[in-house]
C-alpha cells in the first residue's frame, strides 16, 4: 500500500507541475556535503542517466549544451525507482574528505576540497530530455588525532555474570571509595573505607546460596534433602537484567572542537509555516516580538502575517540595526522556493509628523540629539503563487529624530503576505467567513451597473495618549465583539458652538464606517449584487437643549451590530454567512465639570471626553423543526436525557438506543433471540402434556 500511495502522490505530482517528458525536482543544487539527491520525473521509459564536467566559457561566461556522451568523474551515481513516473537519483563523492598525510592520495590537500560544476543529463536514445546542474563547494573535514591507547574494554556479559564481577568499579585505572571489590585498589587504601564498603549487588557482595538450593552442600543436611532441594542454576537470579548486555566498546577518536560544517536544509517548495531562506540558505529574519521581548533577527515563516511594536528607550543616536538600516542590507536575496531567488525591492518613505512613534520624552540636562535617517518602520508585502515567493517589496520608513536627554520610541514591524497586486483583494474564508478575519465592506460604484469597491469597517484603535487626533483605525473582525475609543480635548470655547462640535465628533465618527455595502461571505464578487447586503444607519433621537457650557446630541458612541447565521455545512465545517448589519450613532450630552461651581470662567479650560466605537456579533440560531407545544417541553417521562431511569431502553437491542452495533442487525438477532424463545417454551414440558391431553380428547 506505501509503493501505491508513492506511486500515485508522485502522478499527481507530475500533473500538477504540468510536466510532458521528462524533469528534475530541483532542477539545480548547491551541495556542500558528499551526498546529493534529486527526483526525475516523468516518462522512465528507456531513460539512462550521464554525468560529466562542466564550464564556462572564457569568452562568452556560459556553460556549453548538454551532452549524452559519458565521462568520468568522482561521482557514482546511483537510481532508485520510486513509482511509475519518478526516480531517485543518488550522487555519492568518490573521495575521502580528510586532510593528506604522509605518502596519501586518496585525500584532500586544502580546505576546499571539492569546487566543481556538474551535469546529470537524462537520455532517451542519445537524445537529451533534461539535466540537473550540480555546483559542488565542499571542505575538507577537520579530525584531530587520537593518541590514547588502543586496548578495548570488555564488559562482562550479564547473562551469565550478573551485575558483572564489580559493578561499582566505575573509573579505569583508579580506585573507587567505598568499593572493595576493585582491583585497582591497593591494600593500604582498603584500609581507609574497608569497615565502609558499598553493601549488597552494588558492592559485588552477592548473597549466598539460599539453604534449600541444592548446590548449598550443608552438612547437616538430612537425608531426605537430595529429594526435596531445588535445582536451579546460578545464572537465575533476581538481578539479571539490571544492567545492559555486555558489549566491546572501541575507543573513538577524540571530538573536534572546530565549528561543523552544517549542510544547507533540502526543500523543493515553501509550505504555510515553513521558515524562508535566503539564497546563502540563512533563515531569512525580520524584528518581531516574542515572549514580551523584542528580537532583532527572528524567523519569517511563509504565509504567516505578522505586526509588531517595539519601545526602544533612546539617550544618544542609533548606530545600528535595527534603528539605523543600510538599504544594501535591507537589498536581500531570498530563496523563492524553486530554486531561483528574489531581491527586497526597499522603498522609502520619509516621515516628518513623529508622533505617531515618539512615546514620551524625558528633559535633562543634556544637550540636545539630532539623530539622522532613524529607521521608523519595516513593513514588509511578500507576493506568492502556489509555494513560490513571486515578489517582495519593503517600505521602510525614517524620520529626522530631535530629542534632549533621553526618548522612547515606538518602531513597527509587519509583514504581509498577499497574492493580488491589491492587498484589498484578500478574501476571509471560502465561502464561509472565518472567526477572526477582516469583515469586507464596499462603497457602491455609480460608474456601472453595479459594482462595489472593496474596503473596511473600522473601529478606533488607541496609540499612544490616546487622543483622537493621532489615533488610528483598524478593521472589524468577524465573530469578535470588540469596544475601543480616544479622548477629545474640548474647551468652554468650543461647548458654546455646539453646531460646529456636533459636525466634528460626527465627522470623526463617518471615518470608522465609509462602505455602504458588506459582504454575505468570505469570498464575494464585486460585481455580484447578491453578494452583498446593504448597510442600515440608525441616529438615536435626542432633543437638542444646548446651554451654557453644555452641549447634547453629540455623537459621541458608533455602535455596529452584525447578524450571521450558519448557511450550511462543507466537509464538516459550517459555513457562516452575514445577514444583516446595523451602524446606530448614540447621541449624549457633553458638560464640563467646574469643580463645583455653577460656571466656568475660563474659555480656554478644556477636559477630556471619550469618543467610543463597538461591534457586537448576533448569532441567528438554525431552525430545527416546528416549536415544540407544552405537553411536549414538560411531558418527559420517556425523555432518556432528563430521567434516570428510561423505559424504552427496557426494549434493548430492538429499539435504537442500542449502540453496539447496526440498528438492522440488532433487529435481526432480536427477533431470532425471540423465535427460540418461543420454540423453547412450545417445546418444554406443559405443553407436551397440553398436546398429548388434547390428543387423548381427540
Amino acid at each position: 500500500m506505501a509503493k501505491v500511495a508513492v506511486s500515485i502522490l508522485f502522478f499527481y505530482m507530475v500533473c500538477w507541475a504540468g510536466i510532458s517528458t521528462h524533469v528534475f525536482q530541483p532542477s539545480s543544487i548547491i551541495a556542500t556535503g558528499p551526498k546529493i539527491t534529486s527526483l526525475l520525473l516523468g516518462n522512465l521509459t528507456e531513460v539512462s542517466l550521464n554525468l560529466l564536467y562542466v564550464f564556462a566559457s572564457n569568452v562568452t561566461g556560459s556553460i556549453g549544451p548538454p551532452s549524452c556522451e559519458p565521462e568520468e568523474t568522482q561521482w557514482i551515481v546511483t537510481k532508485e525507482l520510486v513509482g511509475t513516473n519518478a526516480l531517485r537519483v543518488h550522487l555519492r563523492l568518490n573521495k575521502s574528505l580528510h586532510f593528506c598525510g604522509e605518502n596519501e592520495t586518496d585525500c584532500c590537500s586544502k580546505s576546499l576540497c571539492v569546487l566543481e560544476s556538474l551535469r546529470v543529463s537524462a537520455c532517451v536514445n542519445n537524445v537529451v530530455k533534461t539535466s540537473l546542474l550540480i555546483q559542488a563547494k565542499i571542505h575538507a573535514h577537520l579530525r584531530l588525532p587520537y593518541h590514547g591507547p588502543d586496548n578495548q574494554t570488555v564488559i562482562p556479559n550479564q547473562v551469565y555474570d550478573p551485575l558483572g564481577s564489580c559493578p561499582c568499579d566505575l573509573t579505569t585505572g583508579m580506585c573507587d571509595i567505598r568499593c572493595c571489590c576493585d582491583k585497582d585498589c591497593s591494600s593500604e587504601l582498603l584500609k581507609l573505607f574497608e569497615s565502609h564498603c558499598f553493601p549488597g549487588p552494588f558492592g559485588g557482595q552477592l548473597s549466598s546460596l539460599p539453604d534449600y538450593h541444592c548446590s548449598a552442600h550443608r552438612e547437616d543436611a538430612p537425608e531426605w534433602f537430595r529429594f526435596l532441594c531445588v535445582i536451579s542454576p546460578p545464572e537465575n537470579n533476581p538481578y539479571l537484567g539490571h544492567f545492559y548486555h555486555g558489549d566491546t566498546i572501541i575507543p573513538k577518536p577524540r571530538p573536534s572542537f572546530q565549528k561543523p560544517i552544517l549542510s544547507p536544509p533540502v526543500f523543493n517548495t515553501y509550505k504555510q509555516g515553513n521558515p524562508i531562506f535566503t539564497l546563502e540558505d540563512q533563515l531569512f529574519t525580520i524584528p518581531q516580538m516574542a515572549i514580551g521581548h523584542c528580537l532583532n533577527n527572528a524567523p519569517v515563516a511563509f504565509l504567516e502575517n505578522f505586526s509588531f511594536q517595539c519601545v526602544t528607550v533612546l539617550d544618544s543616536c542609533p548606530n545600528s540595526f535595527p534603528l539605523q538600516t543600510l538599504h544594501s542590507d535591507l537589498s536581500i536575496h531570498v530563496n523563492d522556493g524553486k530554486g531561483g531567488d528574489v531581491t527586497v525591492v526597499v522603498m522609502d518613505e520619509v516621515v516628518k509628523d513623529l508622533s505617531h512613534f515618539l512615546s514620551s520624552t524625558a528633559f535633562g540636562p543634556d544637550r540636545d540629539h539630532v539623530c539622522e535617517s532613524v529607521t521608523l518602520a519595516l513593513d514588509y508585502t511578500f507576493h506568492w503563487k502556489g509555494n513560490i515567493i513571486t515578489n517582495i517589496t519593503l517600505r521602510r520608513s525614517i524620520g529626522k529624530l530631535i530629542f534632549k536627554g533621553s526618548v522612547e520610541i515606538t518602531t513597527r514591524y509587519s509583514a504581509v503576505f498577499v497574492t493580488r497586486e491589491n492587498m484589498e483583494e484578500a478574501n476571509s474564508g471560502n465561502p464561509g467567513y472565518q472567526v477572526g478575519k477582516p469583515v469586507i465592506a464596499g462603497i457602491e460604484n455609480t460608474q456601472h451597473n453595479f459594482s462595489v469597491q472593496r474596503t473596511s469597517i473600522n473601529l478606533w484603535k488607541p496609540v499612544l495618549n490616546g487622543l483622537c487626533h493621532i489615533a488610528e483605525k483598524r478593521p472589524v473582525m468577524f465573530a469578535e465583539n470588540s469596544t475601543s475609543g480616544c479622548q477629545l480635548f474640548v474647551s468652554l470655547q468650543n461647548l458654546t458652538q455646539c453646531d460646529l462640535l456636533r459636525d466634528t465628533v460626527g465627522s470623526l465618527q463617518e471615518t470608522l464606517v465609509t462602505a455602504t455595502y458588506v459582504a454575505k461571505t468570505g469570498n464575494p464578487n464585486s460585481e455580484i449584487e447578491s453578494d452583498w447586503v446593504q448597510i442600515q444607519f440608525e441616529n438615536s433621537s435626542n432633543a437638542l437643549g444646548d446651554g451654557d457650557g453644555s452641549c447634547s446630541g453629540i455623537p459621541s458612541h458608533t455602535h455596529i451590530q452584525i447578524w450571521s447565521f450558519i448557511a450550511g455545512m462543507t466537509e464538516g465545517n459550517g459555513q457562516r454567512m452575514i445577514q444583516d448589519i446595523q451602524v446606530r450613532s448614540t447621541l449624549s450630552t457633553w458638560t464640563l465639570d467646574c469643580g463645583g461651581g455653577d460656571v466656568c470662567a475660563d474659555l480656554t479650560e478644556a477636559q477630556l471626553f471619550h469618543v467610543t466605537s463597538s461591534v457586537t456579533f448576533i448569532d441567528i440560531p438554525i431552525f430545527t423543526g416546528p416549536p415544540k407545544n407544552r405537553f411536549r417541553i414538560n411531558f418527559t417521562e420517556y425523555d432518556c436525557d432528563k430521567n434516570d431511569v428510561c423505559w424504552p431502553q427496557l426494549a434493548f437491542p430492538l429499539t435504537k438506543y442500542y449502540t453496539g452495533e447496526p440498528h438492522s442487525h440488532a433487529l435481526a438477532m432480536g427477533l431470532t433471540l425471540v423465535f427460540l424463545l418461543m420454540a423453547a417454551s412450545v417445546l418444554s414440558t406443559p405443553w407436551r402434556q397440553i398436546r398429548q391431553a388434547w390428543d387423548i380428547s381427540l
